[in-house]
């Protein structure tokens, strides 16, 4: 009886501390909004005689959110209540509003500062009110406040100075947009974080908390817009059992900011509509449109329109008609026009039929459609010609159609980047592309130009990101994950941040501000896109990975049913040398950048490095810049990202007193498999370009693990996200 008791006791005691490890276990759930108590304490010091009180005056639901963000925020951060009023009574307060909903910011004539920031712009301003000192949250509408709101938060989370701000802040793109490549079951095309967010079977009636968390992350980012449905998109998501559904999420996420969009089928009016044909210049589709987004206003009063793909990868479009894509965006335009809605047109299109090099096809199709448009399309174009492969060249139309906006598409979701098993920070990779100069007017014509709409005074703007969001705790599947999400919010609204600031941020929001722990995990975070790009494709190799579901290498892959979805079409390894030809004696493809580009990428004295197998074919025997042959040099590339991997795996371990157990314990556990994945890659491709160079391994690299053989008969089986 007595050794039941012991072990009764014990057993609660276990029980005990389980709760209390999980009641304070760090899971990633939080994201970067981690209001935990600032541990500086002169900083807290400071901030707590900075705020004294919030001063909100309004009631809207936007207003609302804003005081609640502010409640929590700083209640976690200053380690105390800070008192809400409607009208300023002391020193030190927190002033949040509009010239409209708050007489004591009308006062102070900010109109003019007001009027440089545009609809979702703030002011956050040290200034007196009242004969009081203040800070000063100042907007044109109320989520431009809670943008504000969301600024001074981090100003705090990442322990900046607030006591003598002058901060005026403006989006440099109107659409912030995620794209969700979610279907309707629940399954994630590409998706590596679990299921869809989206539980349709629940909607409308249940609203998961989840839901707001995921609205309240994306306005802390600047983000305004998501396309709740995959581009490979089902009818079944305009039909009224599912707007009501969608009603549901777009009246949970308007008070932050939010709209919703959805995809559109474009035989939808077949499938759905009993037509007979989906035409898009046949006046009974037309019809058919204008009175289904009559029905999708009815539900969502400010939906933002229509996100397509057509004619691409099997998908029905005005092509299968005769039409132009112009004449397909333009139906859909029309229809959603009356009430400002906006139609984003995809640009990714090409076809096996067509004996063109592939990356020159999206061009082909649309270069000449410029200006024939309506003023309410964007065309969406990826980053690169290909598909988001871990490096490309930035795609020939930005610059090339002066009368279409241009909308930025890049992918979150790391289809090629190890998906989310490896720790890739893309900052690097976006900015690698806004960064780039199309020459489009001269030098200086850089493609973040084009997508912001000062290069060609566009008057709609853009950017998209295809997400890597499911239902995974952390959301994101890999807790680094989470930084693609926050650089893709942060780039949209400001894509002349920089990949380190935007770091700085991430890191310290959502871990801690030690410098001991920053600065090394900043360094590591800024070279793992280059890491994964040396173990994966160096040197411009592209589309090397395995077949179908794009997980693992597989330079081998031929005799498929499409040419373009094989490796050998892209690397064209031989005896003599490897590359694809795209000078002017190959696909001439360089010929679709403006000249300066063209001769710089077609000249292999100026070509970049990271460019040479993309736009050349080269021997064996070609000396780079190194001095080694190419041979050699492909196999130090390959050897030096799974090496750096390694150093990855040394500059984390290091940090496990500055890390939460079970978050230094997820990121240890997945830099190991990452380790593995970059020793795969490495000893396939080297094995399978050694059997066209028959060249050694240059000495001093150790050898590989197994065969070749025993490489190529590797088939991982059911691999989240086809």
């Amino acid at each position: 009886m007595i050794q039941n008791k012991i072990a009764l006791t014990l057993l609660l005691l276990l029980l005990l501390a389980g709760l209390s490890v999980g009641a304070y276990a760090e899971d990633g759930y939080r994201l970067w909004q981690r209001y935990d108590l600032v541990k500086d304490a002169k900083k807290l010091k400071e901030y707590q005689g900075r705020v004294q009180q919030v001063v909100i005056e309004g009631s809207s639901p936007t207003l609302t959110v804003a005081k609640q963000e502010l409640q929590q925020g700083l209640q976690g951060l200053l380690g105390k209540n800070i008192g809400n009023s409607n009208m300023l009574k002391q020193a030190n307060s927190l002033l949040v509003g509009t010239p409209q909903n708050s007489p004591a910011i009308a006062a102070l004539n900010l109109n003019q500062q007001l009027g440089s920031v545009g609809k979702e712009g703030y002011l956050i301003l040290t200034t007196t009110v009242n004969r009081k000192k203040a800070t000063v949250i100042a907007a044109n509408s109320d989520v431009g406040a809670l943008y504000g709101v969301f600024h001074f938060l981090r100003l705090i989370q990442t322990h900046q100075p607030v006591d003598q701000l002058n901060i005026s802040n403006a989006p440099k793109t109107q659409h912030r947009i995620l794209n969700h490549w979610d279907n309707l079951d629940r399954t994630v095309e590409r998706g590596y974080a679990g299921f869809s967010l989206w539980d349709w079977h629940k909607l409308p009636d249940y609203i998961d908390d989840r839901y707001l968390e995921y609205a309240r992350a994306n306005a802390s980012i600047g983000i305004n817009g998501t396309v709740l449905t995959n581009v490979n998109a089902n009818a079944l998501i305009l039909t009224k059992p599912y707007l009501e559904k969608v009603k549901a999420l777009a009246d949970a996420f308007r008070p932050y900011g939010l709209k919703v969009y959805l995809t559109a089928r474009f035989s939808a009016p077949i499938e759905i509509g009993g037509l007979k044909t989906a035409d898009p210049l046949d006046a009974q589709v037309q019809a058919w449109w204008k009175t289904k987004a009559e029905e999708i206003y009815t539900y969502i009063p400010d939906f933002g329109g229509f996100l397509v793909k057509a004619n691409s990868e099997g998908q029905p479009g005005p092509q299968n008609y005769k039409r132009t894509h112009a004449d397909g965006a333009n139906m859909l335009a029309d229809a959603v026009a009356p009430k400002g809605g906006i139609v984003m047109w995809r640009a990714f299109v090409y076809d096996n039929e067509v004996p063109e090099d592939r990356i020159k096809q999206a061009y082909n199709e649309f270069k000449h459609l410029d200006g024939q448009f309506r003023k309410n399309v964007m065309v969406q174009v990826k980053n690169g010609p290909l598909d988001f492969q871990p490096r490309e060249p930035f795609h020939p139309l930005f610059g090339a159609m002066p009368q279409t906006p241009l909308m930025m598409e890049f992918q979150l979701t790391q289809e090629y980047l190890g998906q989310a098993t490896n720790l890739v920070y893309q900052a690097p990779l976006y900015k690698e592309v806004l960064d780039a100069d199309t020459h489009a007017k001269g030098a200086g014509s850089t493609v973040a130009k084009v997508v912001d709409g000062t290069l060609h005074n566009y008057q709609l703007t853009g950017m998209a990101g295809v997400t890597n969001i499911g239902n995974d705790r952390n959301w994101t599947g890999h807790m680094f994950g989470q930084s693609n999400w926050y650089t893709f919010g942060r780039l949209a609204w400001d894509h002349t941040l920089t990949s380190e600031a935007i770091a700085d941020e991430w890191l310290r929001m959502t871990f801690n501000n030690e410098e001991k722990f920053v600065s090394p995990v900043k360094e590591m975070m800024l070279q793992s896109r280059e890491t994964l790009v040396n173990y994966m494709t160096p040197l411009g190799l592209h589309h090397i990975m395995g077949w179908s579901h794009h997980y693992g290498p597989g330079p081998w892959v031929d005799k498929k049913h499409r040419a373009d979805w094989t490796a050998v079409y892209y690397h064209r390894a031989s005896a003599e040398g490897i590359g694809f030809d795209r000078t002017a004696s190959g696909s001439n493809a360089i010929a679709q950048y403006f000249p300066p580009v063209a001769q710089k990428f077609g000249n292999l004295a100026t070509c970049p490095e990271e460019f040479l197998l993309w736009f050349h074919r080269v021997s064996w025997d070609y000396k780079v810049k190194s001095g080694r042959n190419l041979w050699d040099e492909l196999c130090h590339r390959y050897y030096a990202g799974a090496e750096g991997v390694k150093q990855m795996q040394q500059t984390w371990n290091a940090q496990e007193a500055n890390v939460d157990p079970e978050r230094f314990r997820h990121v240890k556990t997945f830099l190991s498999i990452q380790e593995k994945e970059a020793r795969w890659w490495r000893d396939a491709c080297v094995l399978y370009f050694q059997s066209f160079s028959k060249r050694p391994i240059p000495a001093g690299l150790p050898k590989t693990d197994n065969t070749l053989e025993y490489y190529r008969k590797l088939e991982p089986k059911f691999v989240p996200g086809i």
